[in-house]
């Protein structure tokens, strides 16, 4: 069995993973990070209890204390690592995918990612059985839920009144949702959450919660205008990730909810750094420039995001594809951070599809175009042969990028699959991006995913 990945651990059941292997690798960890204390968490999956308690008990033969916070979001577990200064945290989700799968989050003391030195002896230590160590033992550090509560409202200022359909996707997000509502109401917010979906089930009856695949959207942009709500928000099962619908039902592109976050950050931290990834970059870019701050660039992926806000100290750092990092959250992505801080903008009295409706006709883009190819960098290198010539900018950042003036692309490989991954995105002119996913297509030919 075999479930790592570049950065976390994920895998079908008993097929890449199961309580043994678990168990294994949870010793690993703790010989690899040395922690004194790991916390605990786990998503509501129906196998996720089991391996818990599978990755506990690795753990404690380690002689480590578990601060067990039973079933969270990734976040929460990024948050009690830091502040129960714990050496190390382990989240046992498989976020968005399908319910035959589950795997786990990692991160060191402080909420920090693993080096990419220290996951490659994770998974060489793993294969290996390490001595038993005295003095391990399981404590109940649910309790931290509150102080989490407590810092993110923090973290946001006034909101509402406002009208807000919440689809918690049957995942980990509802009960957390409630206790931070709780706590922003008592700090004065004046929030109507029509909640959806809300009670966690592994069982996923609605449907295993991804709300980036387009098919899965329909039922919250429905409930959003039969709700008459303000905004909508859906959440993946561990809610490190939630997707933004205006008052009209309407689905906002990611790298808009990034330029909409930049907006907010920047009102309170003028002239601050703003990571972002190079997929589609023109919106955040004119934005942040707008407000006063200072664009970086960084690849795709929360480790290099993460370490990218730490260099820069960068107050935020975001990506399309919906991950959203705080420096005052310990450089950690969030789920529910981001749409308060929406909702914070349009408390102030500009609708959502008002602000989004800016950006989607000064900055129009394609989505993301998957192509399946078998020599990913040889088809790359066609494009750039073919393309490269007639571009006034080029950049490497993550894979290749084009800058047309007028338009530009980005084309990646997958991390994960056999695919590249094309964004296309113009200024003010939508069929200039249809253009551009053309150009693209011809050169690769078939094989669109």
């Amino acid at each position: 069995m075999n479930p790592f990945k570049r950065y976390d651990i994920r895998g079908r059941l008993g097929i890449d993973l199961d309580e043994a292997v678990a168990c294994r690798i949870a010793r690993a960890f703790a010989r690899v990070t040395g922690a004194g204390a790991v916390v605990l968490a786990r998503d509501p999956r129906e196998s996720s209890p089991a391996l818990a308690g599978a990755v506990a008990a690795g753990l404690v033969a380690q002689g480590v204390r578990v601060l067990d916070i039973g079933m969270a979001g990734t976040e929460e577990m990024y948050f009690a690592t830091a502040h129960l200064r714990a050496g190390g945290g382990i989240m046992v989700t498989a976020s968005h995918n399908p319910r035959d799968y589950n795997g786990m989050k990692l991160v060191g003391a402080g909420a920090v990612p693993l080096t990419d030195a220290g996951f490659a002896r994770l998974q060489a230590l793993s294969a290996e059985e390490p001595d038993r160590l005295p003095g391990g033992g399981v404590e109940d550090a649910g309790a931290v839920r509150a102080d989490y509560v407590a810092h993110v409202a923090r973290l946001v200022g006034p909101v509402g009144p406002l009208r807000v359909l919440v689809n918690a996707g049957n995942g980990a997000a509802g009960p957390t949702l409630d206790a931070l509502a709780e706590g922003l109401r008592a700090r004065g917010a004046r929030l109507d959450l029509v909640r959806m979906h809300h009670e966690p089930d592994g069982a996923f009856p609605n449907g295993v919660p991804n709300p980036l695949l387009p098919e899965n959207r329909p039922v919250t942009e429905a409930a959003v205008r039969a709700a008459g709500a303000d905004m909508g928000v859906a959440f993946d099962g561990d809610f490190d990730r939630c997707f933004l619908f205006d008052g009209a039902g309407r689905f906002v592109d990611g790298e808009h909810v990034v330029a909409l976050l930049a907006r907010a950050e920047l009102a309170r931290h003028p002239g601050a750094a703003i990571v972002h990834d190079p997929r589609v970059l023109w919106a955040v870019q004119d934005t942040v420039a707008r407000a006063g701050g200072r664009s970086v660039l960084a690849p795709t992926g929360h480790v290099f995001l993460k370490e990218a806000m730490r260099r820069e100290g960068a107050v935020y750092g975001g990506e399309m594809s919906a991950h959203h990092y705080f420096r005052d959250f310990m450089a950690c992505d969030s789920g529910m951070i981001p749409w308060l801080l929406v909702a914070g903008l349009v408390s102030q009295g500009e609708a959502l599809d008002e602000m989004v409706g800016a950006l989607r006709r000064e900055h129009p883009s394609s989505g993301e175009v998957n192509f399946t190819v078998t020599d990913r960098e040889a088809m790359m290198g066609r494009v750039h042969a073919a393309l490269g010539p007639l571009a006034r900018g080029e950049d490497r950042t993550d894979g290749l990028s084009l800058d047309f003036g007028d338009w530009r692309l980005n084309l990646r490989a997958s991390n994960t699959e056999p695919l590249l991954r094309l964004n296309v995105e113009a200024r003010g002119d939508r069929g200039l991006v249809a253009e551009g996913v053309e150009r693209v297509r011809q050169v690769i030919g078939t094989g669109e995913a």
